[in-house]
């Protein structure tokens, strides 16, 4: 706990404090944050710095890598508190398979064209700045809030399921970071010539069918060609 905080709560960089756990991953758990100074809601991953694998101080550094492309939470702050390594970042709404399931699994066609435009388009600039996304797939994709509504994130850049640099990129170096086996994240010059190599590549194919696949069936009213979907 920061000083100056009052007993029962826990503030980070000074100026952000937990209201309530809303989520985990393998790395810890995501707090809903407060910043005191002008009451911006925010998202804080907390990490034990005992953590076998630490990651969040890798998904810092890429994070600020990628900060200027549209669609990239920004971050606020990274640091130590008490045990913890922390991460501040935007605060993000529902997944895109959450919002399917809020639309109770049917997306019109012209939803499914806008998602996968910005898509693809996220992926993209990933690539152009030399990483590539291991794990693709609706859950990483958030929609934003407030003004950013329908504006589509893409997350996860920790080393063990998300962001890894492709030939020529480079990550500022960490202090003891290790990849467990099997990770997500290895560099992309030690991939064989099959099956792994294209497994990023594969996913991210596998995540555009996924979405064009949830349109409801549309019908083409000159051809009555039906354009293929899943059904729910």
């Amino acid at each position: 706990m920061s000083s100056g905080s009052t007993k029962g709560e826990f503030f980070v960089g000074g100026k952000y404090r937990l209201v309530r756990k809303i989520g985990s991953g393998s790395f810890g758990d995501i707090y809903l944050g407060i910043n005191i100074a002008n009451g911006e809601e925010v998202a804080v991953k907390l990490e034990s710095q005992k953590a076998r694998h630490p990651q969040l101080l890798y998904e810092s550094k890429v994070y600020k890598i990628l900060q200027a492309g549209v669609g990239i939470p920004h971050i606020r702050w990274y640091g130590q508190e008490r045990d913890y390594n922390v991460l501040v970042m935007d605060l993000l709404g529902p997944s895109l398979e959450d919002l399917f399931n809020f639309c109770s699994r049917r997306f019109t066609m012209k939803t499914v064209l806008m998602l996968a435009d910005q898509m693809i388009s996220r992926i993209e600039y990933v690539h152009n700045k030399n990483f590539i996304h291991r794990d693709i797939k609706p859950d990483n994709f958030l929609m934003g809030i407030g003004r950013h509504c329908n504006k589509l994130f893409l997350i996860e850049a920790g080393p063990q399921n998300g962001f890894q640099p492709a030939i020529g990129g480079t990550v500022p170096p960490t202090k003891k970071l290790s990849f467990p086996p099997g990770d997500h994240l290895k560099p992309r010059q030690n991939f064989p010539l099959d099956g792994e190599f294209r497994s990023p590549h594969c996913n991210q194919v596998g995540s555009l069918y996924w979405i064009f696949g949830l349109a409801k069936k549309y019908r083409d009213s000159r051809t009555r060609a039906h354009i293929p979907y899943r059904e729910g």
